[in-house]
């Protein structure tokens, strides 16, 4: 992928016809993570010919990133298959023999995804005390029950109450501490450790969500999240298989790598496209590297009514603009990302939806500390029992950290631990260095097994979502205030007003976020690449048909 062409070619076809022109409309879509590659795949496949990829990264999938090391693949992204029947992640995965060499112990069937299901998590304190499996499992009942009733709001249409503030976090920490406060059977210490396990299962529910707490998660939208049947899968091989995959039929002069985009200049009226001419050669050839898009013909001419700013001053002209940059890109950078501004709305849908950042710490050991059955150690910390919503200053990031994943099987990946950590948090994590981070996580493992003795890792491998200019952040989540109508808002394309005068279609939005119930998912992001490439093919189908169908005059 070291050179990008747009081609011109006259074709004289439906979709050539659909834009009352004699060529192919120019497409290009921003972003070659699974959303930007499963529409450009889509496009291909349609008979669109003059399609262009745009990836700021020096690499293709996006926030999928596998990563080789020693024998094994790690996933600093997109671990799991969330479902089987009718996810399409996964049925790429199983038609190409992507799960021959799954273990039985990585199909997760629980609705929190571990590493692998067999085994035992071992719940350890601050104080190096291990807490019984009988009260964990007592405690997991419990909580899981109240899960169930957060869904009840959306799916039953149930009213929320005011004390919850619609949130998912408070409704859930009050439910549950009237419920342990409450039990007459158990003694006050049964009930502290039981209140300190909700703030931990709190902060790993907040990884699952990707959301800086579960205090941010709108109560009355959760359950709209919906999840497809069967179980998690990993992919041995790596989750990058998928995006192989997407990718192995684009042809590499459609991807142009290192292509960071400054501004979508969309509705180019004619009077903008007079003024760019005259104000002098803004298309001149510069050779800024060897992934310049070369255009073979003057735009200003063709009358496109897009131009893409590329940071390295070139500007391509287009018909149709996919948008698959993350819910974290746009709202760090919308005002200059769009010339017009975008509308109001689209704004306050973006301002409302949230994303946090979720990041992975994995820690590689020359031999186990842990027991043969342990398949995570979570930490419980017992002097948060009464906190309302633990919030930590810069120097106490790590106490964020929720657990410990043991990497199964052994055979595959030795002797690996992966950390988890969300929020604010996680960006502290991603300021230090690998020696700091490897050291405190160490001294956490020391203090919570009550084991002095454990050594420092050999290696450690992290991701940073949070801090990467292109991503800025690792999923989205329905924040307190924001409901599903805001992802649609976000997928609505540009411009809304039907007009004869304005090329319909010409920005258009995908990627996870823009998924109303596939959020936060690598299906939710194929789907909605899918979706908006075939929206196009059958607008262009649509005025094929008007056109061909008009009665001779």
């Amino acid at each position: 992928m070291q050179s990008c062409e747009i081609s011109s070619d006259s074709t004289d076809d439906p979709l050539s016809s659909g834009l009352r022109t004699h060529r192919q409309p120019r497409i290009v879509v921003i972003g070659a993570g699974l959303a930007g590659l499963a529409a450009t795949r889509v496009l291909l496949e349609d008979g669109f010919t003059d399609v262009t990829v745009l990836e700021a990264l020096d690499h293709i999938g996006g926030r999928v990133h596998s990563v080789r090391h020693g024998q094994t693949t790690l996933e600093l992204g997109a671990t799991w298959i969330h479902g089987a029947n009718g996810n399409p992640v996964y049925h790429m995965a199983e038609d190409n023999g992507l799960l021959e060499h799954t273990t039985d112990g990585e199909r997760s069937v629980g609705r929190i995804s571990l590493y692998t299901k067999n085994g035992v998590a071992h719940y350890q304190t601050n104080v190096g005390k291990r807490i019984p499996k009988d009260l964990v499992e007592e405690f997991s009942d419990l909580y899981n029950e109240v899960y169930e009733l957060t869904q009840e709001f959306f799916q039953n249409g149930k009213p929320v109450c005011a004390e919850s503030q619609n949130s998912v976090g408070i409704f859930t920490r009050d439910v549950l501490r009237k419920k342990i406060t409450t039990d007459p059977d158990d003694s006050e210490g049964t009930k502290r450790l039981k209140l300190s396990m909700l703030q931990q299962y709190l902060k790993v529910e907040s990884c699952e969500s990707s959301s800086p707490s579960m205090d941010e998660v709108s109560l009355s939208e959760f359950g709209e999240w919906t999840e497809i049947p069967g179980a998690h899968y990993v992919i041995p091989e790596g989750f990058m298989k998928i995006v192989e995959l997407l990718a192995q039929d684009i042809p590499s002069r459609t991807i142009c790598l290192s292509k960071a985009v400054r501004c979508i200049h969309w509705n180019y009226s004619a009077e903008h496209q007079e003024a760019t001419a005259k104000s002098g050669d803004v298309h001149q050839d510069n050779n800024h590297n060897e992934k310049r898009c070369h255009t073979q013909q003057d735009p200003l001419i063709l009358g496109h009514p897009i131009y893409v700013e590329c940071e390295d001053e070139e500007w391509i002209p287009a018909d149709h603009v996919i948008v698959t940059s993350s819910l974290g890109v746009l709202k760090q950078n919308h005002e200059a990302m769009f010339s017009p501004s975008l509308p109001e709305d689209k704004v306050l849908a973006i301002e409302k939806l949230g994303i946090s950042t979720t990041n992975k710490i994995f820690l590689e050991f020359e031999e186990p500390f842990w027991s043969p059955e342990c398949n995570s150690i979570q930490f419980v910390w017992e002097d948060e029992a009464q906190l309302e919503q633990p919030v930590y200053p810069e120097e106490l990031w790590y106490k964020k950290i929720c657990s410990f994943d043991v990497l199964y099987p052994p055979e595959r990946y030795g002797h690996m631990l992966s950390g988890w950590i969300c929020g604010q948090e996680a960006l502290y994590m991603e300021r230090c260095d690998d020696e700091t981070v490897a050291e405190t996580c160490t001294e956490l493992l020391r203090r919570f097994t009550g084991n002095p003795d454990i050594p420092k890792p050999r290696r450690i491998l992290r991701s940073s979502w949070g801090s990467n200019p292109y991503i800025r952040g690792s999923y989205s989540f329905t924040r307190v205030g924001s409901s599903g109508g805001d992802c649609e808002r976000l997928a609505m394309p540009l411009p809304y007003a039907n007009s004869t005068k304005t090329l319909p279609l010409q920005v258009l939005f995908a990627g996870e976020a823009t998924h109303r119930k596939y959020y936060s998912t690598t299906h939710g992001a194929l789907l909605s690449g899918q979706r908006e490439a075939t929206r196009l093919t059958e607008m262009y189908q649509d005025l094929h048909r008007a056109q061909t169908t008009k009665p001779n005059k």
